[in-house]
């Protein structure tokens, strides 16, 4: 099979594209925040224009910035973290291709939780690696533990995502320390990607660098930060020979990430204005799942992100005709279940709360108005 074929598309962005070309649409769709970054990066971002410093940075990323970034996980979680194994990457994406590069040869495996986030398994395909997806429901909170793991073997990369694209749901201190153990005593390397930090609203979230020194951590400014057009992420390696490896990697796919990206990243992490952001978030949260809560089956109550997961089985028609149904007739742009995996997916839609409480409002009316006429 060539390469390509194994690819599937992301059905948001399609759906996005085609409500862009329709007038009077709810977006419900895309991850998106519609949140300005705080003030201090856009002052940095017309410095830095200014200053001309849009050249090339190292491949590693500006050393001040992962300074900055290892100063965070002191600030924020109390994790004295060195500088050098932070690594600056194009996004998030780049940071999963990188680390994939690093820990998949062709036919390794690496195992996913199902449903999740799309495009995980396409960069493995990419690199010719295989995927175990492990099926996750409502009982297990969507999230993987060591008894779905047991019977897999050849497992050699456990990626999570906590909170969770698309259910929300945050992995506790209990599951996170637990599935580290299983990882660590079998030489299984875990990724955990947590760049829904600091979108987490009635609970505290813990990075894996919390329990273990093996893990590789990903994050990235597009989310929490509100600077999704910036692409820029970065990711927490182990070892020095990790990092050298990335390195290279990046200094021949990327060259570099962003340079006007990384200057203003620096002002970033504004956590007066970050508070803002998260109370803004959960109040949508909050509104949304009161007002669609008696129309949609919510199996998932979403502890971080700004995500509804919802089964619409009672309505008996799958997610992906229903999501069509709602652009088309009610104007409301949504996601299918279908997207983000084969697990019962075609039950369900995902709807983003990444619009103001007004839009939402009238969102979630024209959504009622359809499902109950």
């Amino acid at each position: 099979m060539r390469r390509a074929d194994r690819i599937s598309p992301f059905i948001v962005m399609d759906i996005l594209k085609e409500a862009k070309s329709m007038e009077d649409v709810v977006h419900m769709e895309i991850g998106e925040p519609d949140l300005d970054p705080p003030p201090g990066v856009i002052e940095a971002l017309y410095r830095a224009i200014r200053e001309r410093k849009y050249f090339y940075t190292p491949s590693l990323g500006l050393w001040e910035l992962r300074e900055r970034i290892a100063e965070h996980y002191y600030d924020y979680y109390g994790v004295e973290l060195s500088p050098s194994r932070v690594v600056i990457t194009t996004g998030t994406s780049g940071a999963f291709l990188v680390a994939y590069a690093i820990l998949l040869n062709a036919g390794d495996r690496i195992a996913l939780p199902d449903p999740s986030y799309p495009c995980y398994k396409n960069f493995a395909y990419l690199l010719d690696a295989d995927v175990s997806f492990i099926k996750v429901d409502s009982i297990s909170g969507y999230k993987i533990r060591p008894e779905h793991l047991e019977e897999l073997k050849d497992i050699k990369v456990i990626h999570i995502t906590s909170p969770s694209n698309p259910t929300g749901t945050l992995y506790d201190q209990q599951e996170l320390e637990s599935l580290i153990s299983y990882c660590d005593e079998r030489g299984i390397t875990l990724i955990s990607d947590e760049i829904y930090h600091g979108l987490v609203y009635d609970k505290r979230e813990r990075t894996a660098l919390e329990y273990s020194q093996r893990a590789i951590v990903i994050n990235g400014f597009s989310k929490f930060f509100c600077m999704p057009g910036f692409r820029l992420g970065w990711m927490i390696l182990p070892t020095e020979d990790m990092v050298r490896e990335a390195e290279l990697i990046i200094q021949n796919v990327y060259i570099s990430a962003p340079a006007i990206s990384q200057y203003a990243a620096l002002e970033a992490f504004d956590y007066e204005y970050l508070n803002h952001v998260r109370e803004t978030y959960k109040r949508r949260r909050d509104l949304l799942y009161q007002e669609l809560g008696d129309v949609l089956d919510i199996d998932a109550y979403p502890d971080g992100a700004f995500y509804l997961w919802a089964d619409v089985s009672r309505y008996e028609v799958d997610g992906y005709t229903l999501s069509s149904k709602l652009l088309r007739e009610a104007k409301v742009a949504v996601t299918p279940g279908l997207d983000f995996g084969k697990n019962n997916t075609e039950k369900y839609i995902r709807l983003s709360y990444t619009r103001d409480e007004g839009t939402l409002k009238e969102g979630a009316k024209r959504i009622k108005g359809y499902l109950m006429r």
